[in-house]
């Protein structure tokens, strides 16, 4: 769910590295905005962070991000069958008093046995497939068991890197102290 006001379609980039990048800075820069119209970032102490993340699926070369269409959710997936996708993940954390920002992306590549059609079409009517990058979850109950092997870490396919994240706060945090 988008509960900031941001155009994520008019934001458009080459690289899935650049576009997610993009889109997490915007989404921050959307929220900034929005707290300092309630006057809320007054309260804010030193060392609140703000997180904000976004990840595609690369196929093939193409970027691939939520589905639009029920026709186009049943390509992305049958596409995956049997085979592959890379996600691009981004981190971007600011400090709300500083404005400060340290930001990264990772990416990891998630290889899939056959994936039968019954699978898509409970996925398509569940309407799940339609709120993520590339139109599948890895922790889905119908999908998990038909992943083959993830290289990289199930963190980063899920939407935010553990790893990343931290490194990222701690940079922040060490700013802020100085």
């Amino acid at each position: 769910m988008n509960c900031i006001d941001i155009d994520e379609k008019s934001i458009r980039k080459e690289k899935p590295e650049d576009l997610v990048m993009a889109l997490a800075e915007a989404k921050a820069d959307a929220i900034m905005k929005k707290l300092n119209r309630t006057a809320q970032v007054e309260d804010i102490s030193r060392s609140t962070l703000l997180i904000t993340a976004d990840t595609v699926v690369v196929y093939q070369g193409t970027i691939r991000e939520k589905p639009t269409s029920a026709e186009e959710a049943r390509q992305f997936i049958r596409d995956y069958s049997g085979g592959s996708g890379k996600v691009v993940g981004s981190v971007v954390v600011t400090n709300l008093v500083t404005g400060s920002r340290k930001g990264g992306w990772e990416s990891a590549e998630v290889y899939f046995l056959d994936i039968p059609d019954e699978v898509i079409d409970s996925l398509i009517e569940e309407g799940i497939t339609f709120n993520v990058a590339g139109g599948l979850m890895l922790e889905h109950p119908l999908i998990l068991p038909l992943v083959d092997t993830v290289v990289g870490t199930a963190d980063c396919v899920m939407g935010l890197s553990k790893t990343l994240t931290e490194k990222l706060m701690q940079e922040a945090l060490v700013e802020s102290m100085v």
